[in-house]
C-alpha cells in the first residue's frame, strides 16, 4: 500500500475482550478473531474498514512457529490477502492479562 496523502488512525493496543471487557476465552484463532472483530468496529467509527491499514503488528504469547498457519488464515478473513498491509509477528513472554494470548496494533490512513 502506497499513501500519499490522509490522516494517519493509530488502533493500538486491541486486545481480545468482549462486550463486557473480559477476556475472551478460547484459543489463539478464537481470541485473535474477536481482536479483528474489536479493530473493525474501531475502523468502522472512524468511517473505514480493513482496504484503510498500512500496517499491522500481531504480539503472540508464547509463540511457536507451528502457529503461524493459524494466525495467517485468521488474518486473512479480515484483510485484503490479495493486497496486505505490512506486518510484523513478535513472540512476547506476556500480555497484560495473563489469559490473554494475543493483541495487535495497526496503523490505518482515513481519505484526507
Amino acid at each position: 500500500m502506497l499513501v500519499s496523502e490522509g490522516r494517519l488512525l493509530i488502533l493500538s493496543g486491541h486486545v481480545p475482550f468482549d462486550g463486557a471487557g473480559e477476556v475472551v476465552s478460547g484459543d489463539l484463532a478464537t481470541q485473535l478473531d474477536r481482536v479483528f472483530r474489536n479493530m473493525q468496529a474501531t475502523l468502522h467509527a472512524a468511517g473505514a474498514d480493513f482496504s484503510a491499514v498500512a500496517r499491522l503488528t500481531i504480539y503472540v504469547r508464547d509463540y511457536d512457529p507451528s502457529q503461524l498457519p493459524i494466525i495467517r488464515a485468521v488474518r486473512d478473513r479480515w484483510i485484503n490477502a490479495e493486497c496486505p498491509p505490512a506486518s510484523a509477528l513478535i513472540g512476547v513472554a506476556a500480555l497484560a492479562f495473563p489469559d490473554m494470548l494475543v493483541e495487535v496494533d495497526a496503523m490505518a490512513f482515513l481519505p484526507a
